[in-house]
């Protein structure tokens, strides 16, 4: 599997990056995802469906999965992001993990895509329940400081970093004017989600 990085660094090379099939295997990954929960748990509503299905198609679960699938060992990337081992590293195995779903779908069908993905993701599915991964952090954080401290949980952009193609945002969560506890995500939704989950390991939650 090639990352753009590696292009931009290999000019020559002919073939194209995984950027498709990461589109493609990010829908075919939250459908498969989507059809299981639903027969599996009949007497769930949306929001619960929804929450669990997050839990199972994050970027942290999806680089996890990949890391135990051996598909680092297979992604061809720039001597940067091959040396990189932080949370940027984690988002391009979770493309890879979704450009691998694509390439499954494109060369045998749905129904063996959606077997690969009952045979690598769905077995965390006892996990996520478990430990309680399907809570959202951050209204399970609003709840409680709102209780404790008659506050609202504001979150603020504190830094922005990395190429385009591979974003990493810190945002910081505040009670009033003070700084809580800072997270980092591919995005700033996901930012937040885990500073809301870092504010609550401080709180002893």
């Amino acid at each position: 599997m090639t990352h753009r990085s590696f292009l931009n660094e290999n000019p020559r090379e002919k073939t194209s990056h995984n950027e498709r099939l990461e589109f493609l295997g990010d829908a075919v990954l939250e459908l498969a995802v989507t059809e299981d929960l639903f027969g599996r748990f009949p007497q769930y509503e949306e929001g619960s469906l929804t929450s669990l299905r997050a839990a199972l198609v994050n970027y942290v679960m999806l680089s996890s999965i990949a890391r135990e699938l051996g598909v680092d060992g297979f992604m061809r990337l720039s001597k940067g992001e091959a040396k990189d081992v932080g949370r940027a590293r984690e988002v391009i195995l979770a493309n890879a993990m979704e450009s691998l779903i694509g390439a499954i779908y494109m060369d045998s069908g749905y129904n063996s895509a959606k077997a690969f993905v009952l045979f690598s993701v769905m077995p965390k599915l006892k996990m996520v329940m478990e430990q309680g991964l399907y809570k959202d952090a951050k209204s399970l954080l609003q709840e409680k400081v709102q209780a404790d401290k008659k506050l609202t949980p504001t979150y603020k952009l504190l830094e922005e970093k990395g190429p385009d193609h591979s974003k990493v945002f810190s945002m910081g969560v505040y009670f009033g004017d003070v700084l809580v506890a800072k997270g980092e995500g591919p995005s700033k939704q996901e930012a937040e989600v885990v500073a809301a989950k870092n504010a609550l390991h401080t709180l002893g939650e």
